[in-house]
Formats: C-alpha cells, sequence, structure tokens
C-alpha cells in the first residue's frame, strides 16, 4: 500500500510562511499603535488641569451653550442672572411664587379679558411648532399674557441670520437650540411658566407625542396633570411638515391657526386672519391649500396671512444658487419651484406682525373674547360698483311699483357707504345665509313705502333712504326680500326667523354705534 505524503510542497509551504510573517508583522504594528495612542491619551488627559477658579475651562449649561467666563465683570452678571432665574422659576414651577405678583403682571391682560377670561388663559395649553421669526414672537405674546404651559418644538438652532427678526435670541445664542434659547428667555420674563421644550423635527410618527396631550415632568420630579391640548400654533415654513400637522390637528379636533408667508411682505395694514379656503395673494397658503383640498380638508382652519401684492420696487424671491440646481432636486428645497425658503428676502418686522397677530387670535379665543373679522378688501371696487348699481335699480323698481315716477332719482349712498356697509357692518356676510359671494345691498322694511321717501327740489330727485336702514344679503336673497317682503309690505319680523331677525338687529345697532366716528 503506497505511502501519502503528507507535508506541503514547497511553493505552498513558502505561502503558509508568508501569511504567518504577515500576520505576525500587522499584530505587532498594530499593537504598537495601539499602546502609542494610548500613551498619547494618557499623556493628554494627565496634561488637562482640574476644573478651577483659574483653569479657564467653560462648562457646558443645562441649555447646551457655554457658560459665561467669570473673569468678565459683564459676562459674570449675565451668568448671574441666568442661574438666578432659572433657580427662581423651578421654585415657581413649584408653586412658591405669590400669586399677587403673578396678578400684578398680568394686570393688564386682567382688566381686558376680565377675571375669568384671564382664568381661561391661564389654565390652557398650547404649543408653538416652529421657532423662527413668526413663532418666537407668538410664544412670547402667549407667555407673556398669560398662558402657563406652553410646548415649544424646533429641530433648528439659532443662526446669525435668525437674529433679524427671532424675539428672544442674543448673539451670544447662536448655535443653541432654539427652543433651549426660548425656554431660557421665557423663564427669566414669566417665572412660572412651564415651557415643555421639544428639540425634535415634526413627522408623523412623532406627531401624537408632540401634539398630544400635556404631561410635563417638573424638574423636582413632579408630574403636571394631563390634560388636552387648547391650541395649536403653526409657524413651520415647512410645506410638508406644514400640510402634516394641520391635517393631524383637523382630523383629532385639536384647534389650530397656521401663519402663512411673512417673506417678500411690508405692509402690515394686510395682515389679517381668515380660513384657509379664503385666503388671497399668499403663495404658501395657495399651496397649502391645494394639498389640503386633495386630503379632502377644504375649511376650517384659520390662517394668518397677507393680501399684499407684488409690485414694481419691491423685494423679490430670489433664484437658487447654481450649485444647489446642480445638486438636483431643487424642487423639494422651497414652497415655490426653484427657490429656497432660506434665501427668501424677509423684513425683520413682519414675522413679528404675524407672530403677534397668531397669538392674539390664541389668546380671544381661549378668553371668550369676541372675534369678528372682516372679510377683507380684495380689489373690491367693481363689486361695491355693482352693489351700488344694484341697489339704485331696487330703489326704481320699489318707487314705481307705488305708481310714482323714478325718473333721475338717485340715492343719497356713497361707494365708500357701500364699503363701510358690506366689510365693517356686515362683515362681507349676508344676513340670511352667511354666505360671502354674489352680495347685494337691499332696505330692511317697507315703513310707509317708498314713493314718500322720493323728495323733488330743483334740478334734482332722490330718496331720502338711510344706509341704516339696509342690510347685505345674495343676490338671490335681495331678489325674494324685494319681492316677498317689501313689495308685498310684509314686516320682515314675520317673515325671516329669529336667527335672522337677531343678526339684523345685532348689526344695525353696531352700525348705530359706528357712525358717531365716520
Amino acid at each position: 500500500m503506497p505511502i501519502l505524503n503528507t507535508q506541503p510542497s514547497q511553493p505552498i509551504a513558502f505561502a503558509i510562511a508568508a501569511s504567518i510573517g504577515a500576520i505576525a508583522a500587522t499584530t505587532v504594528i498594530f499593537g504598537s499603535l495601539a499602546i502609542r495612542r494610548r500613551i498619547a491619551t494618557d499623556d493628554l488627559k494627565a496634561s488637562i488641569p482640574e476644573i478651577s477658579e483659574t483653569h479657564q475651562a467653560i462648562q457646558l449649561t443645562e441649555f447646551g451653550a457655554a457658560a459665561r467666563r467669570k473673569s468678565s465683570t459683564v459676562a459674570a452678571g449675565a451668568s448671574s442672572d441666568e442661574t438666578r432665574a432659572a433657580k427662581v422659576a423651578a421654585r415657581a414651577r413649584r408653586g412658591e411664587y405669590d400669586e399677587a405678583l403673578v396678578l400684578e403682571q398680568l394686570a393688564r391682560n386682567r382688566v381686558f379679558l376680565g377675571d375669568e377670561g384671564l382664568k381661561k388663559v391661564r389654565g390652557a395649553c398650547v404649543v408653538v411648532v416652529g421657532l423662527g421669526g413668526v413663532g418666537s414672537h407668538a410664544v412670547a405674546a402667549l407667555a407673556r399674557s398669560g398662558v402657563e404651559r406652553i410646548r415649544v418644538v424646533d429641530f433648528d438652532q439659532v443662526t446669525l441670520s435668525s437674529l433679524n427678526r427671532h424675539a428672544l435670541a442674543t448673539g451670544a445664542d447662536v448655535g443653541s437650540p432654539k427652543v433651549q434659547v426660548v425656554r431660557k428667555r421665557l423663564e427669566a420674563i414669566v417665572p412660572w411658566v412651564r415651557v415643555d421644550a421639544r428639540n425634535e423635527l415634526l413627522k408623523a410618527e412623532s406627531a401624537d407625542r408632540l401634539l398630544g396631550d400635556w404631561n410635563y415632568e417638573l424638574r423636582s420630579g413632579e408630574e403636571d396633570e394631563d390634560r388636552k391640548v387648547d391650541w395649536v400654533v403653526d409657524a413651520i415654513d415647512n410645506i410638508d411638515t406644514k400640510v402634516e400637522l394641520l391635517k393631524y390637528c383637523y382630523d383629532r379636533g385639536i384647534k389650530v391657526i397656521s401663519a402663512m408667508g411673512a417673506g417678500i411682505k411690508s405692509d402690515p395694514t394686510r395682515v389679517m386672519v381668515s380660513d384657509i379656503s379664503a385666503s388671497f395673494e399668499d403663495p404658501l397658503s395657495s399651496s397649502t391649500r391645494r394639498r389640503l383640498r386633495i386630503l379632502g380638508i377644504r375649511d376650517g382652519i384659520p390662517v394668518v396671512f397677507s393680501s399684499e401684492k407684488p409690485g414694481e420696487g419691491k423685494a423679490q424671491l430670489q433664484p437658487v444658487a447654481e450649485k444647489e440646481v446642480e445638486k438636483g432636486d431643487v424642487g423639494g428645497l422651497g414652497v415655490l419651484p426653484d427657490f429656497r425658503v432660506r434665501i427668501l428676502p424677509v423684513l425683520g418686522t413682519m414675522p413679528a406682525v404675524f407672530g403677534y397677530t397668531a397669538a392674539n387670535h390664541v389668546l380671544c379665543s381661549l378668553a371668550g373674547y369676541p372675534m369678528e373679522y372682516r372679510v377683507g378688501d380684495r380689489g373690491r371696487d367693481k363689486m361695491y360698483d355693482g352693489i351700488l348699481s344694484s341697489l339704485q335699480g331696487t330703489a326704481e323698481r320699489l318707487v314705481r311699483g307705488e305708481g310714482a315716477d323714478s325718473v333721475g332719482l338717485r340715492l343719497p349712498v356713497s361707494k365708500d357707504d357701500v364699503s363701510y356697509l358690506v366689510e365693517e357692518v356686515f362683515r362681507g356676510r349676508s344676513v340670511v345665509s352667511g354666505l360671502s359671494t354674489r352680495l347685494a345691498l337691499v332696505p330692511w322694511k317697507a315703513d310707509g313705502g317708498f314713493a314718500s321717501l322720493v323728495s323733488n327740489e330743483p334740478g334734482q330727485k332722490y330718496m331720502k333712504l338711510s344706509i341704516a336702514d339696509l342690510v347685505l344679503m345674495t343676490k338671490e336673497e335681495a331678489q325674494r326680500h324685494e319681492k316677498e317682503v317689501l313689495g308685498a309690505k310684509i314686516d320682515p319680523e314675520e317673515y325671516y326667523d329669529s336667527d335672522v331677525v337677531k343678526v339684523v338687529g345685532k348689526r344695525r345697532k353696531e352700525e348705530e354705534y359706528y357712525s358717531r366716528y365716520r
């Protein structure tokens, strides 16, 4: 039987020997490097002195920012103030703050809203999402006005470019998380406020946690009671996140007000609140409205927007830099195709106007304070002309129907009067249906007839018709009113239900009050 040769061939033996040598060499090299690295690390650690009064190392504060150096008198004072404010705030959250001091600080709001209104504001829980120019001013106003439970949500940090419009950040805060900066400042201004700071990006998977029930853990280890969120302020400039937030709130019945685009706007008199279905001259609002309609949401969300139109000499949207275009997918950079949010021209005052408007809406809603916004002038001159012309025709028909001559009849009503009645008195809505389209003014009653109101003086014929006698309806409602109420000489209070009569009575009393200041 042949004996097998178990010894490897010479080439294989050389290969094995080489591999073993390489492994050994590698082990020695890496082992040496590890030893050298450990020695260097130990030397570095040994070279670092302990933190002391004389050592210049700076520890981080609880807000994630560098503490001020004690060697600087001004900085030391600031650090001391922040430390003292944090301690006072911690005690206030534990209930160790004199109620008389709280009421003194809120005295003006208390007088305005009343004790019951202020109580509702103080007991509310509000979430503010987005702490840029709009959100920072909104949250500052809410806290200063008495809201004691505020959750702030933002993933971003303060930048130098933020400082032209941010309500609470300073140059020393650049690089710090916005939520921590806001919490720190609010605690210094309103010590008893409970600020739940969430340094996160709002997403579908985090919405329940960030927009859900209030459950605030106090630093002492205690917990605040669970309760529903009363209002959400949407101050997000990313349209995808904005739509997700609005749908989440809409589906769950959470009250939310959404701030639209403050960029390239400069006229504070054009900033207004309306339902999202009625906003105009606002690209962000239009884009948001289109996306919400796809999701089955057409109205029911109040928004802050500006009706200011672009014009010659005004700021314009800036195109995306060429290097961003080369990266591709520029459509996802902003609300409008090929435009990026970060290069949107913003006048520092306008985000503040938007933020305060949103906060104002929330505060009045919480307190139960009357809010009746005008629809707003949307280039309505032609509409006013049409309403005035329609009223002229109605008056002529009513006079002819009583057998009098209506040729050359004039009404003591101007286009300014029409605008005043439509916008200020009736808020652009029909007293019958509440609709805001195809509007017309018509006399409410036919007391004594209309022919008796016609005055014939040399050179003119006019009707002694007071604007206080006019009401706003849709054209169809006005035609029916003219035929079935005025033409038939029926008392409108017998024709319409009590709700309509009540609205008319309320508006006429308001007009009587307003007329003293015209």
